[in-house]
């Protein structure tokens, strides 16, 4: 009776094994946790299970903080010179600008937030390190010069290694130089915000990054002078847990406020008109 038995044949399945790239997962350094990259890059890449927040580039800074479209670079054709002869530091320089762009170490220029005209400088780590030399001083020197010409507020977000000691004493004199054209906007009333990153160190912690009126910083981000190991060998004496983080100089009166990555814009656009007394008036503009 085989004509009464169905024959079966195998049918090939539909459905096709979806792989997802290897380089399409991210895994905090922290915690461990393993998320699309995608959704790192949503977030800011600030990890969502513990909150830590990884260093991102001068140019995601500038995406958060300026509303689409109204960046503008200033002083772009700035570019960092040899005056000390510095052994290799030529070839260190050709070297950064291939790797990390012309702008050296701080990118400035003007942009608006929530509507609002405001000058803005980002230090670039990919350049050296964000190390402080003489085109560093100077663009945040116009900046804040412009500031005053202009008047209209500035904010710096800060992320540094410190002074560049491939230009010696003219680096150390940018700290002098930067104070004095910040001082002057104080003078005249304008307001002035520092956003500290990880790291923030060095001269640069020495001079404008801690001289904000109101001075923000990322959490846990590592804000100081000198270095925790030489500090211990300096004074002798373990270092309290924490030291040197943003929420140690919170608790500390060092700085002002820690703010989630997620938060910078707002909260930065929020004091910018308390302390204008203004809101943003989207069809004012800096020429």
């Amino acid at each position: 009776m085989a004509w009464f038995k169905k024959e079966r044949k195998p049918r090939a399945s539909k459905r096709e094994r979806l792989e997802i790239p290897a380089d399409a997962w991210e895994k905090c350094e922290n915690c461990g946790h393993l998320d699309l990259r995608e959704k790192f890059e949503r977030a800011y890449s600030v990890c969502p299970e513990c909150g830590r927040h990884r260093r991102i580039s001068a140019e995601e800074y500038i995406e958060i903080l300026a509303d689409e479209g109204t960046w503008r670079e200033l002083y772009s054709n700035l570019r960092s010179a040899d005056p000390l002869h510095f052994e290799h530091y030529a070839d260190r320089l050709a070297a950064a600008r291939r790797k990390a762009g012309d702008a050296d170490a701080i990118y400035s220029g003007w942009a608006k937030i929530d509507g609002l005209p405001f000058h803005l400088g980002v230090m670039n780590f990919a350049f050296m390190g964000g190390s402080m030399g003489s085109v560093v001083g100077e663009k945040i020197a116009r900046l804040a010069r412009r500031s005053t010409d202009k008047k209209v507020p500035l904010v710096l977000v800060s992320t540094s290694g410190g002074a560049r000691m491939q230009e010696g004493v003219l680096s150390l004199m940018q700290m002098a130089k930067t104070s004095a054209a910040i001082a002057q906007m104080r003078e005249a009333g304008l307001p002035y915000i520092s956003i500290l990153t990880d790291p923030t160190t060095g001269g640069v912690s020495a001079s404008y990054a801690m001289q904000g009126d109101v001075i923000l910083a990322e959490p846990g981000a590592v804000i100081g002078f000198a270095g925790q190991r030489v500090i211990k060998q300096t004074i002798g004496q373990d270092l309290p847990e924490g030291f040197q983080t943003a929420e140690f100089l919170l608790e500390h009166g060092q700085i002002d406020d820690v703010v989630p990555r997620g938060s910078l814009k707002e909260t930065t656009a929020r004091l910018l008109r308390h302390m204008q007394g203004q809101r943003p008036h989207p069809e004012s503009e800096v020429h």
